[in-house]
């Protein structure tokens, strides 16, 4: 059984075992709270074992061979001018929404009751002022820290985000046969990561039926409301940036209709949407692009796979509001200064971690700990994580497409989605798949 089975049924058992053991409930004389509070603990913990190794070595990998690969020149510095920008603009929307809907907050009051999050506010709050230090500069000054290691041990990731973005920009530019030992080395410590969280993954089941016990016994059914809310809240915001914002830039910048592309990318955003990988669908993505939208294997051929490693404007999005849901929840109001590092780090981790398994989780870990907030609140995400996971891999998705016909029409081709017979080349593109 795949693994978001699993983790669906883990949850839809997890929440009637709760409410119906209680906070009393014991099994053989053993209290069945604090076991499932321990085995929630545990898996955490876990998960952030993962984060220092696995986002040095996925950052530096991925910098690593997209330098390496020459497709930086031109072509790939609009590129990532239009990643970054629909990126920043995504974290943007979510922001927006975030604030405007507040899912952290039921009738007037904070979720953190409901939900069953523990850390105490008052705690929160002193650390949120001694890490701000009501100054921007700080932010930045977070980047390069006198001591990189130190940083990292002391949860502050921005510092070691930088250190890996200019050491594996780098490392691809150095002499051989270094360069290759380099590269070699970090693919070997990437793969090796990879496995270690594949193997806390398959205990993701387990992790999330003790968070879900532990919160219903404690809590009853009233952490679905705040769930929900939160849920509501990113997909309203993923919409709004694959309904709206992409399609003015389709038409305002590239000059194209974008239910033409709409219609040309359908092969591509349904396997996108069912198979919650954007690195699984990029054959698709990339014969929808060239045979039904017209562009051509030189724009596409850079632009599709740098945006399968950097491009992630619905991951992005979703990172920056379970970091400001999770704030809302324990009652604590963000300055304009942590609301700024939230968009910052969203921007920055969606770069380089956003194509590797639990890419998200280990994303707002970092958020939550480049602004101060516990990381207890990312176990309850993770009941609803699974189809918000591919709604945003869809949003991913077409936003790749949507750069790779904005890019082909700037370098001047002709004959981007051009006149077709409607689903023509939809079926053209299922059946060169087959």
């Amino acid at each position: 059984m795949k693994l978001h089975w699993q983790i669906l049924i883990a949850v839809f058992v997890a929440a009637p075992v709760g409410w119906l053991v209680g906070q009393e409930g014991t099994v053989a004389g053993l209290p069945l709270v604090p076991l499932f509070d321990f085995i929630a603990t545990l898996f955490l913990n876990a998960l952030k074992m993962l984060i220092v190794p696995l986002i040095a070595a996925s950052i530096i990998n991925g910098v690593n061979s997209v330098g390496s690969s020459g497709a930086l020149g031109r072509l790939g510095a609009k590129t990532l001018i239009y990643y970054f920008t629909t990126s920043l603009i995504a974290i943007l929307i979510g922001l927006a929404m975030v604030d405007l809907v507040h899912p952290g907050v039921v009738n007037g009051q904070p979720a953190r009751e409901l939900i069953g999050l523990h850390a105490d506010t008052a705690s929160i709050e002193q650390q949120l002022a001694g890490r701000s230090a009501g100054d921007l500069t700080q932010v930045f000054l977070n980047m390069v820290p006198p001591n990189v290691v130190a940083a990292a041990a002391n949860g502050q990731m921005l510092g070691l985000i930088f250190f890996s973005l200019l050491y594996g920009y780098f490392s691809g530019r150095i002499n051989e046969p270094y360069a290759t030992v380099q590269r070699n080395f970090w693919q070997g410590i990437f793969e090796v990561m990879m496995r270690i969280t594949l193997l806390v993954l398959r205990f993701a089941p387990v992790g999330v039926f003790a968070l879900v016990a532990r919160v219903t016994a404690e809590t009853g059914f009233g952490a679905l409301v705040p769930l929900a809310w939160f849920s509501l809240t990113v997909l309203a915001a993923l919409a709004l940036h694959m309904f709206v914002v992409l399609p003015l830039i389709l038409w305002l910048v590239a000059g194209v209709d974008p239910r033409r592309h709409f219609r040309a990318m359908a092969p591509a955003l349904i396997t996108a949407f069912s198979s919650a990988s954007s690195s699984a669908t990029l054959p698709l993505t990339l014969e929808c692009i060239e045979k039904n939208a017209g562009v051509s294997n030189r724009t596409s051929s850079v632009v599709l796979p740098l945006g399968a490693t950097i491009n992630m404007d619905g991951t992005a999005l979703y990172e920056c509001v379970a970091a400001l849901f999770i704030a809302q929840a324990y009652g604590v109001e963000l300055s304009f200064v942590q609301q700024f590092a939230v968009v910052f780090v969203a921007l920055l981790t969606s770069v380089g971690v956003a194509g590797i398994p639990a890419a998200s989780l280990t994303a707002i870990a970092i958020i939550l700990g480049s602004v101060g907030l516990p990381l207890e609140g990312i176990g309850l995400i993770l009941a609803v994580d699974r189809i918000l996971d591919m709604c945003r891999t869809t949003v991913n998705v077409f936003s790749d497409s949507c750069g790779a016909v904005v890019i082909g029409r700037l370098e001047g081709e002709s004959g981007i989605l051009a006149d077709s017979p409607p689903g023509a080349d939809s079926k053209r593109a299922v059946s060169g798949q087959q």
